[in-house]
């Protein structure tokens, strides 16, 4: 399995022992970075694994930071990610049965090592269960961006049509008050 991984910086040790632990497994493994415990970002990294992910250059992604919420948020924001931030087992398995997730979301901070490889292993060996009623709830999920957009067009239209008639109305009463049809 190819699997693409990234950290930030708090948790750049957990994340080489994972890509060793996988690498053990016999996985190919993107290690995305980051690569020393300097400063940076999670959003960079996360996205790095969605990219990899989405692309279909990975077949899963494994993003891990903290507490977990910071990367695993900006990795879900990649289209075609559906990312599941998990603590145990079960949920691994059920993120993947269920919902088709392709990237994980570790806390590093607050899962042991042994927990996350167990976590890790069970995400991956889990198996998407095709169900008509786990394709409607993918579907569902999938139209909340379309459906987000559409309200965003509609905001900005209805926001259009009220500045629009609001500088109309003044130009009439200018026009009015000063009498400019008129002069003309």
């Amino acid at each position: 399995m190819k699997i693409s991984i990234g950290c930030d910086h708090i948790v750049t040790e957990i994340k080489n022992e994972m890509v060793k632990y996988l690498k053990g497994k016999g996985h190919e493994v993107f290690d995305e970075g980051t690569f020393d415990n300097e400063r940076t970002h999670y959003p960079i990294y996360g996205r790095k694994v969605g990219l990899r992910v989405s692309s279909k250059e990975a077949d899963f992604g494994i993003v891990i930071c903290g507490t977990g919420v910071g990367i695993s948020n900006a990795a879900s924001k990649i289209p075609g990610i559906r990312l599941s931030l998990v603590r145990d087992v079960l949920t691994a398995k059920t993120a993947r049965e269920k919902l088709d997730a392709n990237v994980l979301g570790l806390g590093g901070r607050i899962t042991g090592a042994g927990l996350m490889q167990n976590i890790t292993d069970e995400f991956l060996a889990a198996q998407y269960e095709k169900t008509e009623e786990n394709e409607k709830l993918i579907e569902r999920i999938n139209n909340l961006k379309k459906e987000n957009e559409e309200i965003k067009k509609e905001e900005f239209l209805n926001f259009w049509d009220q500045s629009i008639s609001k500088y109309l109305k003044r130009w009439n009463e200018l026009k009015n008050k000063f009498k400019i049809g008129e002069m003309i």
